[in-house]
């Protein structure tokens, strides 16, 4: 089977499009070793590209010059073509961008339908009119792939098509999410970031519907009921400036007088997270949705208990393995904080249930659901 697979994304592994393919494509090949998997990409995204792609992949550069114009061009026209010139038996698109006339049979991978669903994230006119066009796109496809039955509801309602054109193939953590070996690495990751000793970690975006605003209303409470005894790490690249769809947390944490209680060590190497993880007291993830919500199953794979929410696809990572909070409750947002903070055994026995829920998602499993789309939509 030959695979033509979009790879405008082959070198932002920092973005969730890009993290997708640099570990589902590997997964494929470990599955089928036999399986041809040719990587169409924009010429100039081999600047700075991951090194460690398997030799199984290769790699097809297509010049272009980088930009939006550039980008509609290379999904409608060029990736199609070139996928033709290889005789592709199927074509995967990883993200909200498929060819609105294929002529082969495809994949799309369809995330979430943020831009859709929530209107701080609609954009201007072009951004609305793109959205029109991988919408149409993505319903001219064999069929979609959605990261949850949250997403895929979303996706069978505002796209309008029947069920069996959408099937949910969960994401997993990276195998390196694990719990940390020695103390040594919580020590060295504690140093390398100046973090407090007993904290509790937040790490993500900070755009309005990751809902950090009320996570610190909710410390008014922690902190309130816990003093110094735990810190609020707010990881990440903070906001350059406080805006409606950018809140800066710093500044509403200084105007409800608990800036003393947050740390703020930027950004973190992928390679220090699964320490960073296992060092925390608690995850805490307060998003409003998630078409999936990786961070959440990353700490639990490292054995860290879990406060989030009960919005979109989050429950159906946790299950009954953390803590789901209404988004807008910041009281009872702060109840399981406090307990996992102060109750040994409310922790342990979290921590483990997470590690445990954590187990059950595998980027094998992901691949083989993948695998059987491919062949589903091949006549």
């Amino acid at each position: 089977m030959k695979i033509a697979v979009n790879g405008w994304f082959y070198n932002q592994i920092h973005t969730g499009s890009g993290q997708y393919l640099h570990y589902l494509l590997p997964a494929l090949l470990r599955l089928n070793p036999k399986l041809e998997i040719a990587l169409i990409v924009p010429a100039f995204a081999r600047r700075g590209a991951p090194p460690d792609w398997p030799s199984g992949i290769q790699i097809h550069p297509i010049p272009l010059k980088p930009g939006n114009l550039g980008k509609v061009y290379f999904e409608q026209i060029l990736f199609p073509r070139a996928a033709r010139a290889l005789r592709a038996d199927v074509v995967h698109v990883p993200y909200f961008g498929s060819p609105l006339s294929p002529r082969l049979p495809t994949v799309v991978t369809v995330h979430d339908l943020i831009p859709l669903l929530l209107p701080a994230y609609r954009g201007g006119p072009l951004v609305r009119l793109y959205t029109s066009l991988a919408a149409a796109s993505a319903a001219n496809a064999s069929l979609i792939l959605a990261d949850s039955e949250a997403s895929r509801r979303d996706i069978l309602t505002h796209l309008r098509l029947p069920a069996d054109r959408v099937r949910t193939v969960y994401l997993a953590p990276a195998p390196h999410y694990r719990p940390a070996e020695t103390w040594a690495q919580i020590e060295a990751v504690s140093r390398k970031y100046n973090l407090p000793e007993t904290f509790a970690l937040y790490i993500g975006g900070y755009d309005v519907r990751k809902n950090v605003r009320n996570l610190l209303y909710a410390w008014t409470f922690v902190a309130a009921g816990l003093g110094d005894e735990l810190k609020l790490v707010l990881a990440g690249e903070l906001p350059a400036a406080d805006t409606p769809f950018f809140p800066n947390p710093l500044k509403l944490a200084r105007e409800l007088g608990i800036e003393q209680h947050i740390v703020t060590p930027g950004w973190i190497d992928e390679a220090d997270k699964p320490a960073l993880y296992s060092a925390a007291r608690l995850f805490v993830y307060p998003s409003r949705y998630e078409g999936f919500g990786l961070p959440v199953l990353e700490a639990m794979a490292c054995g860290t208990p879990v406060v989030t929410t009960n919005a979109a696809s989050l429950p159906e990572l946790t299950g009954t393995d953390a803590f789901q909070i209404d988004p807008d409750d910041t009281r009872h947002m702060a109840g399981p904080i406090i307990a996992l903070t102060i109750q040994e055994d409310t922790h342990n026995d979290m921590a483990e249930r997470a590690y445990r829920q954590a187990q059950k998602f595998s980027w094998q499993k992901t691949a083989y659901q993948t695998l059987q789309a491919y062949r589903d939509v091949i006549p």
